[in-house]
């Protein structure tokens, strides 16, 4: 039986004559495929200078946060969580019920812990997660509505949970939950830009008479 002979040539592993791999060859990097997306700066909008045409300028922005999926799937009109940049029916299937943090006996925390946990199954790359996570009330159902009736809900305290307009800016900018937006985990979009960018909008949209588009 002739014996085989191994070389290493140039990175490359011989046998018999045959390439058969790379040894220690860089893989090259694969870049995303989506870029993220951006969000102009509250100074982008200065140039406009009637303060209310540039307010409904500055939520037209602030709608790529709001009418992103990763706002989106939590906020159903039907009490039931979607998911995916497509807005699917959550699987397994799920409602909110009465607490909004799911039906007695399964409980959202039953799989959604209080960060994203990596998974490796080829369609679900990672469980989200967070301390709070939960639907958003039934008052603030956005799914299938204009942004101009998203934007009353927004600014109305019977349906933003009593918030002051002060409120509502430090919600938006600086809570956990809202901003898991964009740190949602391996196999989803991030939502636009930063929370601070948001943030920004949000203050810049409030100092100007926090205008809502018509609905």
């Amino acid at each position: 039986m002739r014996a085989l002979a191994v070389v290493l040539v140039a990175g490359s592993l011989m046998v018999g004559g045959a390439v058969l791999s790379s040894v220690g060859a860089a893989t090259p990097a694969t870049p995303d495929a989506t870029p993220p997306e951006t969000l102009k700066s509250a100074a982008d909008f200065a140039s406009i200078k009637d303060p209310g045409a540039r307010s409904l300028a500055l939520f037209a922005e602030m709608g790529k946060v709001i009418e992103s999926p990763r706002c989106m799937n939590c906020h159903p009109v039907q009490r039931a969580p979607t998911q995916g940049d497509d807005r699917h029916p959550h699987n397994p299937p799920m409602v909110a019920g009465q607490s909004g943090h799911g039906p007695v006996g399964l409980p959202c925390s039953s799989c959604h812990g209080p960060a994203n946990v990596q998974t490796w199954g080829q369609d679900i790359k990672s469980i989200p997660g967070d301390p709070k996570w939960a639907l958003a009330p039934v008052e603030m159902a956005w799914q299938g509505k204009s942004l101009g009736e998203i934007c009353a809900q927004i600014k109305s305290p019977a349906k933003n949970g009593g918030r002051s307009l002060a409120e509502l800016h430090h919600h938006m900018a600086e809570d956990h939950l809202v901003g898991w937006g964009w740190n949602p985990g391996e196999g989803r979009k991030p939502a636009p830009g930063t929370q601070a960018q948001f943030g920004e909008l949000v203050q810049a949209w409030i100092d100007t008479g926090a205008k809502c588009p018509k609905a």
